[in-house]
């Protein structure tokens, strides 16, 4: 098949939506078909557009059998509303140029967000007469309303219209999870046309390692430790101030340290909450090369979720796929009630807390500590749900499938 990959994230961006549309468009090629993927100059998470990328329109190269297809987008390190506008629409016009540079696909998969990215793929399948799969990694505008993002009722009005627009004009939308499916229905959208294909994790390459003898460790000075790692995206979805509080209790435990990995700009205001309220136990280290992302994980003893209150229920974190298929025991202070919630419980890797509630981490972490065959415990019943159910093959299997049925039938 010929095949356009529509998104916005792709290598070398770190984490999020990248990685993984970096490894099925990398999948897919070693399958047999040609791949080309139209996305945005790399940018994320610093909000700035990579050296070697900057003052370019276009940029077209290839990667492990891919054609990546890279356009301009209007990008500030702290963007306002009408920044994100721009960044919105930038991408809805420069990316329609790249799509249009190639040979025709027989089908166009389309990543969401961003939503307005919908109009040119939709408009480009009716010109190019391919079907579009939509796959939908978060429910906008609705999740940005809830977390408090998007607050202009007239911009709401018009991310809802989108959302219409990009539902009713998709051949077939892939989900991610039982929640999403859920809301999809109740917004009324033909069963029929919804396939659940969760988000997959390389079970070959993020794999259990030796935590005894582990670089990370040696080089951080974590030697000893009972770490508690935190690494991903920091925003205002994920709280992490409340990590902080939790580390300020445990202080009285000199053998346990908490680190957060993240973008070394986001980490500057957790580095003054930690010095504020005396947190020494708290290491802030910027994001580390993703080959190095196996050994950083092994490193730890617990791995953390982290979702405020006000997200929305059916989010699902992917970096709960990456924790389950590292063997890292899961302490998630989400929602009860949430999809991040329901997938910890049911791999029965992990321990669930409420969110924004310091006091009820940090006990956790207490007897976590004090029960090494429950950690051991939780470590092989991740590991193992995440290669029965996560696994890339059957992902690389299922998307397969859904192009094929999508071909036949338009």
């Amino acid at each position: 098949m010929n095949i356009l990959i529509y998104a916005y994230n792709y290598h070398p961006e770190p984490i999020g939506i990248a990685p993984l549309m970096t490894e099925l468009a990398e999948g897919l090629v070693q399958r047999g078909h040609h791949v080309r993927v139209v996305t945005g100059m790399p940018n994320y998470p610093q909000r700035q557009i990579y050296e070697g990328y900057r003052g370019k329109l276009y940029v077209t190269e290839e990667r492990n059998g891919v054609k990546i297809q890279r356009c301009f987008v209007w990008v500030r390190p702290k963007p306002g509303l009408v920044d994100r506008i721009l960044l919105e629409t930038s991408f809805v016009g420069t990316s329609f140029i790249q799509a249009l540079n190639g040979k025709r696909p027989d089908v166009i998969l389309l990543t969401v967000p961003p939503l307005p990215a919908s109009v040119p793929a939709t408009v480009f399948k009716w010109m190019q007469r391919a079907p579009v799969v939509l796959n939908l990694q978060d429910v906008l505008p609705e999740a940005a309303v809830v977390a408090g993002l998007l607050t202009n009722k007239a911009l709401i009005r018009v991310f809802e219209s989108l959302e219409r627009f990009s539902y009713r004009y998709a051949n077939q939308i892939a989900a991610i999870s039982d929640g999403f499916v859920e809301n999809l229905i109740n917004k009324g959208v033909n069963p029929d046309k919804i396939t659940l294909i969760p988000n997959w994790v390389d079970t070959d390459f993020i794999r259990p390692l030796d935590k005894e003898n582990n670089s990370f460790r040696r080089e951080q000075g974590l030697d000893g430790k009972f770490i508690i790692l935190y690494s991903g995206n920091i925003a205002l979805t994920q709280g992490l101030e409340t990590l902080i509080q939790a580390a300020a209790q445990l202080l009285d435990l000199p053998d346990v340290a908490i680190v957060i990995v993240g973008e070394d700009q986001a980490l500057g205001a957790l580095r003054d909450r930690r010095d504020e309220i005396g947190a020494t136990n708290v290491k802030l280290l910027p994001f580390q090369p993703r080959e190095r992302l196996p050994e950083m994980l092994s490193a730890a003893n617990v791995g953390m979720v982290m979702q405020k209150k006000t997200v929305i229920a059916i989010n699902m974190p992917s970096k709960i796929q990456v924790l389950l298929a590292s063997g890292l025991p899961i302490l998630a202070s989400v929602p009860d009630a949430g999809t991040a919630a329901k997938a910890v419980q049911t791999s029965g890797g992990g321990w669930v807390v409420p969110p924004e509630d310091p006091e009820a981490i940090a006990q956790a972490i207490r007897q976590l500590k004090a029960a090494p065959d429950t950690l051991e415990q939780l470590s092989q019943q991740g590991r193992q749900y995440a290669l029965d159910n996560y696994s890339f093959s059957e992902a690389l299997d299922r998307y397969e499938t859904l192009f094929q049925t999508v071909i036949h039938e338009s």
